[in-house]
């Protein structure tokens, strides 16, 4: 059976102008920005008129630890709002914005899949409205104030050394990790160590991502500590005197973009923090808006429960003052038996002994879920053709051992309607209100025991060993005031551990930490584990060679 490519489906649709989909939430003219026909941007100012409006319900999706098997947890997300939406409810979908990298990379976009995604799906996985670029001009200005700064005399005697501040760009791109700058004479610069990370990564978009306003804003980007001093004091945005300009660069950024699904469900799709190097959740504004214009909001969080659903309960959740009603977590049949030993390409031959041991990294994460954090769970199985009745009741027994239900979904083949029993159960799930919210860990415990506390309670490892400088770095956050911040580990998605090659449930292992970055105008300390990158790097066949466009600028290849 051959099936149509997501572009394929998406380029069929009939959209509705986006002026439509704004009035689906009573969104007044005054409030709405259009991007041509089928986007729009939602002034924050109209959180402002809705203040008295009471909260819709939040709901939450994750997934397990994600292989190339294939998951669908956006897919899930997006068929999910379609369903409720089908079911007569006022729902709105929350979603992040995907990063250029990934789209050239190995995972492609970030619009969901099959009969179950926002649309216009090219612009969105490509430049969409603009915002990752405003996030990269204004991250590149606070570097380039800084190195001004240094070359025009260095009043505040910034220790070139010790600059922590890097550029950035919205691409996987290896060559530019670490390099040397400044370089050619006197003129052109101090020279020095320096290097780039991936936009999705840089600070500035955890604060766009988790500003409240754009004073907030403001504000949250002065305090970013971007070097030290020779006596070891750090120095800030506000030192340069730059926040004022990088809020001008991000107020349309900080404006939360309007698009709808194949059905004409709204969707939000703002921010991109990635889930395994930054705190992987969509906007504060954006959350909050759909919040007070629907009855049902669905978001989610990036990768698996381990990093994006964390992060998102124990950081944004936090820093926010939101708070789930209930979490749907995704899983497929044959990611369970890939994370139980099986190759890929076997994944979709029946294996109840592969999937008796994979389904152990699904039961951790519903563990997490209701156990350390409290709230209730779904499971979604994203079905796939060759799924077989045997595998599928072994996974609903097995979840149905811990109290939870597992409900097939069939929204890529379907769209909403394949979502319609799944949205019922969570529908159930939150009147039944057994939401018992907590954290991970209480945030004013020292840094190393809120490190212990994720690596423990939700990855399952025996402790956490320090090299390189990260036990001084821990030392001198803590000693100037900062210990009482949120914790940011940054993991491979992979693996419940931080080696990527450690799949299912491993027992007997330890997290290692090698480095400690503060991100104190975000709001959270950025634990740096195993190998990973902060820029990734292009796969030896790049999604790139794949992509192309017709004389007509019809785009095809995107996935």
């Amino acid at each position: 059976m051959s099936f149509k490519s997501d572009i394929e489906i998406a380029q069929e649709a009939a959209p509705k102008l986006i002026q439509e989909i704004a009035g689906k939430l009573s969104i007044e003219d005054e409030y709405l920005e259009c991007y041509g026909k089928y986007k729009g941007k939602i002034d924050y100012n109209i959180l402002s008129k809705l203040k008295q409006q009471e909260n819709g319900k939040l709901i939450l999706v994750t997934a397990i630890n994600p292989t190339p098997a294939g998951e669908g947890k956006t897919t899930t997300t997006v068929g999910l709002g379609d369903a409720l939406s089908k079911l007569g409810k006022k729902t709105v979908i929350a979603l992040r914005e995907p990063s250029l990298g990934p789209v050239f990379g190995v995972k492609g976009g970030a619009a969901g899949g099959g009969y179950a995604q926002v649309i216009p799906m090219e612009d969105i996985n490509l430049h969409f409205t603009g915002d990752i670029h405003a996030v990269t001009t204004a991250n590149n200005l606070i570097a380039a104030l800084l190195d001004n700064h240094i070359q025009q005399g260095n009043r505040l005697e910034i220790d070139t050394r010790r600059v922590i501040w890097r550029r950035c760009l919205d691409m996987n791109d290896r060559q530019l990790r670490f390099m040397v700058n400044g370089l050619g004479g006197k003129t052109n610069g101090t020279p020095r160590e320096d290097g780039f990370d991936i936009s999705v990564a840089s600070e500035i978009m955890a604060v766009l991502c988790l500003s409240n306003d754009l004073e907030d804003l403001k504000e949250k980007v002065a305090g970013i500590i971007l070097a030290y001093n020779h006596d070891g004091k750090p120095i800030t945005v506000r030192d340069l005197k730059g926040q004022g300009a990088v809020a001008a660069l991000l107020k349309d950024a900080l404006k939360p973009n309007l698009v709808q699904t194949l059905e004409h469900t709204p969707a939000f799709v703002h921010g991109g923090p990635f889930a395994n190097i930054a705190h992987g959740c969509n906007s504060v504004m954006a959350t909050k808006i759909a919040l007070k214009l629907g009855d049902y909001v669905v978001t989610e969080a990036g990768f698996g429960a381990d990093l994006g659903a964390e992060k998102f309960l124990d950081i944004k959740c936090r820093l926010s003052g939101l708070r789930p009603d209930a979490v749907v977590i995704v899983a497929t049949a044959r990611a369970l038996k890939l994370h139980g030993g099986v190759p890929k390409a076997e994944t979709g031959t029946e294996n109840i002994p592969a999937l008796e041991k994979g389904i152990e990294n699904l039961l951790k994460h519903v563990e997490n879920i209701t156990g350390v954090f409290g709230l209730p769970a779904v499971v979604a199985i994203n079905r796939f053709p060759t799924d077989t009745d045997a595998e599928l009741k072994y996974i609903e027994d097995r979840c149905r051992e811990l109290g939870v239900h597992a409900i097939l979904s069939e929204v890529w083949e379907k769209g909403g309607e394949g979502g319609l029993a799944l949205a019922e159960e969570v529908v159930k799930v939150i009147d039944r209100n057994e939401s018992s919210f907590r954290f991970c860990y209480d945030v004013n415990l020292p840094v190393k025991d809120k490190i212990e506390a994720i690596a423990t309670r939700i990855y399952g490892a025996d402790g956490v060993d320090y090299i390189g400088n990260s036990l001084k770095q821990i030392e001198e956050i803590e000693a100037l005031g900062y210990g009482n911040l949120p914790i940011c580990i940054a993991k491979t998605q992979y693996s419940l551990t931080d080696d990527m090659k450690k799949l299912g449930r491993p027992k007997g292992f330890r997290i290692t930490v090698r480095n400690i970055k503060p991100s104190i105008g975000a709001g959270f300390l950025v634990a740096i584990t195993g190998d990973i990158m902060t820029m990734p790097g292009l796969p030896k066949v790049p999604a790139a060679e794949l992509i192309d466009v017709d004389k007509t600028g019809k785009i095809s290849g995107l996935f």
